[in-house]
């Protein structure tokens, strides 16, 4: 930001919290006024238009503009972002088209503890989401695919009492949501508070088909399933925040989050073999009960010193703890031959603390340094027991395990605007993780690793234009989790090489990654943005599943295994139909497609690319808003390719095209009072996906097909 765009922002920030100074009626002959006359404001800045560091911001207007119920549902229509949603309500989030933990997902710049779901979220709590492409040497270097920053309301600037009910409906669920938003200051101090409830209740169905063939080629097995899910979801979120301005200038935050869910869901499976070898139970029931509470209190000091330095300290508290109880029935041509009783708890708490320094230090140089430190504890407990049923062998255990995972990252960066159309920005920053367990059932295990990330940014605003160049060369890892570390063995009901055991891995390592980003931006009428953006990223210590047949069982784990690259384009464009059509209505355009490709080097081709990687999206939007301000209209379509993904030598994965539609219509009564009504899925798509195993004594293939459905959705929104 140049002097003329700060100096607007300080006197902005000086003007809301001074308290007025009566002026004399008879000033001093000797006292002199001296003038100022600011020309620009804080409104003309664009992050992504003039931050050295490339990032796509969005704000509180868009994330509230289709009245969605989670995060999860405004992430999936912003460029470059693929959102993928289990019919367990699991959400896996991807920048690049790369999932399985290559994308880093932030709350207020740092990593999410153990145990929170960005689900829980409420988009009426969210102040901004950042996108960022490359890596920063701020925030952590887990971000292969890129990081996404979700950043909870901050400042107080009007007393809010807002009160939104919706309620939706489908063939296979139903839902019920209630928002109420609170917010005042008085003088120095504010505060802010959201109140989230929910409840759905549904029955997913999936119809699922086994097909088998000998050595020869030859059919020797096919099975027909269907799965039934019922169950219910409720959850109580609140996200209060406290202000202070201290008479010295300093600042002081509490930001908290508090979440209780309750899940419960019966899960039953009945199969008919029309031929071939019969599985060990025909008929599978799981009666799950899952309680979750989760605690998150963060308390931030900003102090100003001398010479426009700054020193900002954040410690954070979390706390987390989750029971599961399920029942675990089977039988075999209705003779009973597994009843099998887990329960498990789980606890973990842990700290954070980070600080900022950040300073002036010569004209044209924006440098900063500082710290991000993380320590916590998880304790899982697991009892499983199983009743005693006529040809069957009990496998009762008592399983205990503890981990405790360390963090230390340290980091400088500097901000250079080396000419007024050419910046640069370089960071280097060092994180280290540490790893240790213990446990009944295996040796305690410990892990340790460190990773430096040099990070160099560029952006030249090209003379004369409108337009202007990025390039970004970053050095970023992807760390396993705890759980993938863990060599304990998780059992399925009917072990099949598509269904198999799960172990986790205590000798895996981290990926590592170098990357390179390059990106052209054309601005004009305002707002109107085009863009064409690449990457490519060079992966080492890739990690894979692989499958093994141990003792009679399927097993699968985690291991690494050489090499990989992934490499993508992806371009953009957003305007308002004005921008190209004088006497057109009031409609914004929005459009992206993003096509990617990959290769592992481990896996013979074709289709050797990442697992679930998604090769091409492509998103249209359009969005309507009547001169009063009375009517409010658009919708988001979403297009998302699929095709053969190559795991290992001997498995492979298959998922057809997902074409998705929403729509939202909100018509103001009063200033007040609002209805908003809209459809979600609206072409209620069927959902197939396909897994195969096969090698030189056969294959075995299983497709799912899960049937698809819209969503109604009507609310009611009041302030009040």
């Amino acid at each position: 930001m140049n002097f003329s765009l700060a100096a607007a922002a300080v006197a902005s920030a000086l003007n809301s919290w001074a308290a007025p100074v009566p002026l004399k009626e008879n000033r001093d002959e000797k006292t002199s006024i001296q003038k100022v006359e600011v020309n620009g404001s804080a409104a003309d800045y664009d992050a992504r238009r003039d931050d050295t560091a490339s990032k796509i911001v969005v704000g509180a207007e868009e994330i509230l503009r289709y009245g969605d119920s989670n995060i999860a549902e405004v992430l999936k229509r912003l460029p470059g972002v693929t959102v993928s949603t289990g019919r367990g309500g699991s959400t896996d989030i991807r920048l690049r088209g790369l999932g399985a933990g290559y994308t880093q997902i932030l709350l207020n710049g740092e990593r999410a503890p153990a145990g929170f779901s960005f689900d829980q979220l409420s988009p009426d709590a969210i102040e901004r989401v950042e996108i960022m492409r490359a890596a920063s040497a701020e925030f952590s270097a887990q971000a292969i695919a890129g990081t996404i920053n979700i950043v909870l309301k901050k400042a107080v600037r009007t007393a809010q009492r807002e009160l939104k009910a919706t309620a939706g409906r489908g063939n296979d669920f139903s839902q019920g949501n209630g928002i109420f938003t609170l917010s005042d200051k008085d003088g120095n101090f504010s505060y802010s508070a959201v109140l989230t409830l929910n409840r759905l209740n549904f029955h997913w169905l999936k119809l699922i088909e086994d097909n088998g063939t000998d050595a020869r080629g030859q059919a020797n097995l096919l099975r027909e399933s269907e799965s039934n899910e019922v169950g219910r979801l409720e959850n109580l979120n609140l996200a209060p925040r406290l202000n202070w301005t201290l008479p010295n200038g300093d600042t002081l935050t509490s930001q908290n989050f508090i979440a209780s869910n309750r899940y419960r869901v019966v899960a039953t499976v009945d199969s008919r073999t029309v031929f071939g070898a019969p599985q060990d139970f025909d008929g599978t029931a799981n009666d799950v009960q899952i309680r979750n509470d989760f605690y998150r209190s963060d308390l931030n000091w900003m102090h100003k010193l001398a010479g426009g330095g700054k020193l900002d300290t954040k410690l954070g508290l979390n706390a987390n703890r989750n029971s599961n109880a399920m029942r675990q029935t089977g039988a075999l041509r209705g003779v009973p031959g597994l009843d099998r009783q887990v329960d498990s708890l789980s606890r973990e708490r842990g700290y954070t603390f980070t600080g900022k320094y950040s300073t002036p230090l010569v004209p044209g140089h924006a440098l900063s340094m500082g710290w991000d430190g993380a320590d916590s504890r998880r304790d899982d407990t697991r009892v499983q027991r199983e009743a005693p049923l006529p040809g069957a062998r009990p496998a009762n255990m008592d399983e205990d395990f503890a981990a405790d995972v360390r963090r230390l990252a340290l980091y400088a960066q500097d901000e250079w605007d080396f000419t007024p159309r050419l910046s640069i920005y370089a960071g280097l920053r060092w994180e280290g993780l540490e790893t240790g367990s213990h446990g009944s059932g295996f040796e305690p295990i410990s892990s340790r690793s460190s990773v430096f990330s040099p990070v160099l940014q560029t952006l030249w605003k090209i003379p004369d234009t409108k337009d202007q160049l990025r390039a970004a060369l970053t050095r970023t890892y992807k760390a396993p989790a705890t759980t993938a570390l863990i060599p304990r063995r998780t059992l399925a009901a009917n072990n099949t090489q598509n269904t198999p055991d799960f172990r986790g891995n205590p000798a895996l390592k981290p990926e590592l990654a170098l990357g390179l980003d390059l990106s052209y931006e054309h601005y004009w009428a305002g707002t109107a943005l085009l863009s064409a953006s690449g990457f490519v990223r060079k992966i080492s210590d890739y990690t894979r599943q692989e499958l093994l047949l141990e003792n009679g069982r399927w097993v699968q784990t985690s291991v690494n295994d050489g090499s990989a690259v992934a490499r993508g384009v992806e371009l953009e464009a957003k305007f308002p139909l004005k921008a190209v059509m004088e006497t057109a209505q009031a409609v914004d355009l929005r459009a992206s497609v993003s096509r990617n490709w990959s290769r592992v080097d481990a896996v013979p081709g074709p289709y050797n690319q990442l697992n679930q990687q998604v090769p091409l999206q492509a998103t249209l939007g359009v969005d309507y808003k009547s001169a009063d301000g009375v009517v409010t209209a658009g919708g988001s379509f979403i297009f998302k390719r699929g095709g053969v993904s190559r795991i290992s030598t001997e498995q492979s994965s298959f998922v057809t095209a997902k074409r998705d539609l929403d729509v939202y219509f909100l018509y103001k009564f009063t200033p007040r009072h609002a209805l908003r009504l809209s459809i979600v899925s609206a072409l209620a798509e069927d959902w197939l996906e396909e897994y195969t195993y096969a090698d030189p004594r056969g294959s075995l293939r299983r497709n799912s097909l899960a049937p698809g459905a819209a969503q109604f959705r009507a609310g009611l929104e009041w302030k009040l």
